[in-house]
């Protein structure tokens, strides 16, 4: 098995990546869609969560209400550690649950957006950073997202920088392109990353 670690800043396209990817075949754990099962309505995450904060996240049908809740620990960086150090455990042990349950000569690829701020390299065999200019990822997080000026710039300055990400990647995906181009270089790295485990679940016999 490889474990492969994919991040990158907002709108740089990590997403599309991962899609492609898994049309070659990779196996995705994608780390935001299980932090949000692992707060779901009846979970002890949401326990805790509620626990922490109060009842006053929960919306009326007992779900968290997440802009409530963000308003609070997006302002605050103690809060913000307290929901991170319920949320951040659950999320690992569910994503190595899954992991547990793909074949030996799987590519699995994390889809972890916070990995390089999170010092979570070192978690992988293959780290791999989808990189786009800033003014590239501004314009998608305006044009396609409908976020203001304001909110896209200060949600970028949240995140490592691009150097910061580029210094953990051991591959590079230029996002600055057209999908034809953005579709070839996914395919390169998946031709690369397909013998990467070949070539380790051979060492393992």
């Amino acid at each position: 098995m490889l474990t492969v670690g994919l991040t990158g800043g907002i709108g740089a396209g990590k997403s599309e990546v991962s899609r492609l990817l898994v049309e070659h075949g990779a196996v995705l754990i994608d780390a935001d869609r299980i932090a949000r099962e692992v707060v779901a309505p009846g979970t002890p995450g949401l326990a805790a969560v509620a626990d922490a904060f109060g009842p006053d996240i929960l919306a009326a049908d007992g779900s968290l209400d997440r802009p409530r809740l963000g308003s609070i620990v997006f302002a605050d960086p103690e809060k913000l550690a307290v929901l991170n150090s319920i949320v951040h455990p659950l999320v690992r042990d569910r994503s190595r649950e899954l992991e547990s349950a793909v074949p030996e000569d799987a590519v699995v690829v994390h889809d972890v957006p916070l990995l390089t701020e999170n010092g979570l390299a070192p978690l992988y065999d293959v780290v791999i950073v989808v990189d786009a200019s800033p003014e590239t990822q501004l314009d998608r997080l305006v044009r396609l997202r409908g976020m203001t000026e304001e909110d896209a710039r200060a949600r970028m300055a949240a995140q490592a920088t691009r150097e910061q990400r580029r210094e953990i990647a051991d591959i590079v995906i230029d996002n600055d392109v057209p999908l034809d181009a953005l579709r070839k270089r996914v395919a390169e790295v998946w031709d690369d990353l397909a013998r990467r485990a070949r070539q380790g679940s051979a060492g393992a016999e």
